[in-house]
């Protein structure tokens, strides 16, 4: 047995959590109370201390950056490589899935398709099914396919339970497709990478028990936030027997239910709230003391936390000064807002009161939806301060990124359909989609790829003779890469492709502005890929492609950067800023409109705000607008529910109105009746409903019949009379000019 002393470090409660190795544990640790030291800890004490061998030990959490951290501080800790998965729940799975996908009828190199892959599936089987995707977008067809998996609901079984009407057998259709075609081209989505992983376990008990095996000891950060899938995959691995029958059961979960603030994408707060029914005999420890906040940041934090009724008893407190008041500043509206935010961050800066004098990176605007980040960003840019809004298009979005990678995923799985349809004609060779149709038909008929439909010369050479060549060629291209990709340097593939596919040449060849903009993008993609490579000199392409695909935005930031973040709250969890603004504080906006439509909603929202208090270490302001513009129209305000919640000891700067609800809702709560806010103007809402009236004026326009003498009224020219009409086209005098106006593209209405 080792010396202890390295735990000494941790405060009894955290001991007393890293010392507790057998059996289930729940370590409920709040806001800034060290929860990942202690986890470490706690690796390491097994380690260390029980003779527990790392590669029985598995580590799950939500973000690479989380992992990243908990695997350095760990190999700290116990000085020794860490032979031990420490990994994000889908790289854990997909480590799994590669090495049993046949298992499931896949071949283990299948690719992992992104949000951006999923919808030109999608696309591709709305046009396939003549579906108006301007009135089902792909994305709301994803989210009830995403909602289907979480929830374990199979294509057969959607439409055996809910294909009773058109829309219902609509939606059937699309999930059934996409499932068949994403088997078809050897490839899962963030979703199947969890289900299909359950599913493995479930099918095969011999690939089950020999992870259940190899994890005697399993830890789960941020529990708060597991779906269906994730608690039934750790609970599969949880439930292993010892040599004598009996439930091993060496559960540590680590979360904080006041922090579940993803259930609107499927988090199950109850898997935290009732840890100890589903592992009877469950030890509980809280971690309560915060080491990052003041005390009346914490006091704040509390105030608003504590009107949650579904939530376990817990109180932060801090060994900190009190520290500064919250100070609120109620706008005239959503610009003096931003100008204030942006005064105070310069005022703040240039007092002696910073921990590094000019350090922008100190200061973070938090906000409800990024509707709101564009007041902050102008005002930013006036004042000469530097910012980055976190969460915005990633770098991997962008157009000539996504279609070198498309190259990249195509040599490692030459089954992949959509990569091969995206880059047939990027550069362009000629292959319009009509070529591209023949050959999907023809690929459909012979249940084979596209790929191995052009790989037989007697289908090529159907072709006209320029196609025939560019198809050969293109198809030699990934055909050679494939064979020779596990002889070459990732750095040297991508060489080789982005130069012999002609992609390079073809942005050189254009000599613009934004052309030299898309070379530098692709150049700064091979820093990603040195840069990978000097972590990992053998690191192949199916590795690369796997780190690529598993991206979080969170993962992006980088708190090196000298400038101000702008981000949503919900991006900000797991982060922390010494100066931290939380504009919006007004109901509709924060809490939205959306957390009165069910009876735990307020709560979330109420979770939200205080993870955002939370995130602040020194300073917080809270700001709101008497009135707002938002999408386009612009409105008075009511201050937020959660500004009245607040303790007003804790407060300096502008009153907080004292109103009086004339009508309230009244909701039961174990049995006692208690008033709600009456639910906010939904401006979103409005603005959409406001967007079809206008449509369906203009297009009603567009069937009125006209004729020269008519007195009409334009929503831009005012009044005029028509001169002249046909074809869709009026010619008008107007009071200052004659206009041709085409019918259908303004609200005009006859007088």
């Amino acid at each position: 047995m080792g010396r202890t002393d390295y735990l000494d470090k941790l405060n009894d409660r955290q001991k007393e959590a890293a010392m507790y190795t057998e059996g289930p544990l729940l370590i409920l640790a709040g806001a800034g109370s060290g929860k990942t030291s202690t986890m470490t800890h706690r690796i390491a004490y097994l380690i260390r201390e029980m003779d527990v061998s790392p590669y029985n030990i598995l580590a799950v959490t939500f973000t690479n950056k989380a992992a990243k951290e908990m695997r350095e501080r760990v190999q700290k800790l116990i000085g020794e490589g860490v032979n031990m998965w420490i990994l994000t729940f889908h790289s854990a799975c997909l480590r799994i899935l590669r090495r049993h996908a046949e298992v499931l009828g896949y071949g283990r190199d299948f690719a992992v398709y992104d949000p951006t892959d999923q919808k030109t599936v999608v696309k591709n089987i709305c046009k396939e099914l003549n579906i108006d995707t301007k009135k089902f977008t792909p994305s709301y067809f994803l989210g009830l396919i995403s909602h289907c998996k979480e929830n374990r609901i199979s294509p057969k079984e959607y439409n055996a339970i809910y294909g009773t009407d058109f829309k219902e057998q609509m939606i059937g259709q699309v999930y059934e497709r996409y499932d068949r075609t994403l088997k078809g081209n050897n490839a899962m989505d963030f979703d199947d990478l969890l289900l299909k992983t359950v599913e493995l376990f479930e099918k095969d008990e011999e690939i089950l028990e020999q992870y259940q095996n190899r994890f005697r000891y399993i830890m789960v950060d941020e529990y708060q936030d597991t779906n269906m899938i994730q608690y039934t995959f750790v609970k599969l691995l949880a439930d292993a027997r010892d040599r004598d029958g009996n439930p091993r059961r060496n559960l540590c979960v680590v979360g904080d239910d006041d922090q579940c603030i993803y259930q609107w994408r499927g988090a199950d707060i109850r898997n935290i709230l009732e840890f100890e029914k589903d592992f009877p005999g469950a030890k509980t420890v809280k971690l309560e003391q915060n080491y990052r906040s003041t005390a009346n940041i914490l006091a704040a934090a509390h105030s608003v936390i504590s009107h949650n009724r579904g939530r376990k008893a817990k109180k932060l407190w801090t060994d900190a000064e009190d520290g500064n008041k919250i100070v609120y500043y109620n706008a005239d509206d959503e610009k003096d807002e931003a100008y204030f935010v942006a005064g105070e961050i310069n005022r703040i800066k240039s007092r002696d009161e910073m921990d590094g004098a000019g350090d922008y990176r100190q200061f973070a605007i938090l906000y409800r939806t990024n509707a709101q980040s564009r007041t902050f960003e102008e005002a930013l840019s006036n004042r000469g301060i530097p910012y980055r809004v976190l969460g915005g298009l990633r770098y991997y979005d962008r157009k000539e990124i996504k279609d070198i990678m498309c190259y990249m995923r195509l040599v490692q799985n030459r089954a992949d359909d959509l990569a091969l349809v995206r880059i047939i004609n990027e550069p362009k060779r000629g292959i319009g989609g009509k070529t591209i149709d023949k050959l999907r038909a023809l690929a459909q008929v012979r249940g084979e790829s596209l790929f191995d439909v052009l790989l037989d010369r007697d289908v090529v050479a159907s072709f006209s003779s320029k196609v025939s060549e560019n198809l050969r060629a293109f198809a030699e291209l990934i055909e050679t890469y494939g064979v020779e990709q596990e002889n070459m340097k990732l750095s040297d593939l991508y060489d080789g492709l982005l130069v012999n596919s002609g992609y390079l040449k073809a942005l050189e060849d254009q000599k613009t502005v934004e052309a030299e903009s898309r070379i530098e993008n692709l150049m700064e993609f091979k820093s990603v890929i040195s840069g990978y490579e000097k972590e990992d000199p053998n690191m192949n392409l199916p590795e690369f492609m796997e780190r690529i695909a598993l991206l979080a935005d969170v993962d992006n930031h980088d708190s090196e950067e000298n400038a101000v973040t702008l981000m949503t709250l919900h991006s900000a969890k797991g982060l922390e800023f010494p100066y931290v603004f939380m504009p919006g504080m007004e109901d509709g906006l924060f809490p939205g409109w959306r957390a009165y439509d069910r009876e735990d909603g307020l709560e979330e929202e109420r979770r939200l705000c205080y993870v955002g208090i939370t995130r602040a270490k020194k300073r917080l302001w809270m700001t709101s607008a008497r009135t707002r513009t938002l999408y386009g129209r612009t409105d008075y305000t009511r201050e937020s529910v959660f500004l009245h919640e607040l303790d007003s000891r804790l407060i300096e700067g502008d009153g907080i109105y004292d109103r009086k609800e004339k009508k309230a809702e009244a909701v039961f709560r174990d049995g006692a009746a208690e008033k709600m806010p009456v639910k906010p103007f939904d401006q979103l809402k409005y603005a959409q409903a406001q967007t079809r009236k206008r449509a369906e004026a203009m297009a009603k326009a567009a069937d009125m019949d006209f004729a020269p003498g008519d007195r009409i009224r334009h929503p831009k020219f005012g009044e005029g009379e028509v001169l002249e009409c046909g074809n869709g086209i009026i010619r008008v005098r107007f009071a200052d000019s004659i206009k041709k106006l085409a019918l259908g593209y303004a609200a005009i209405e006859k007088l």
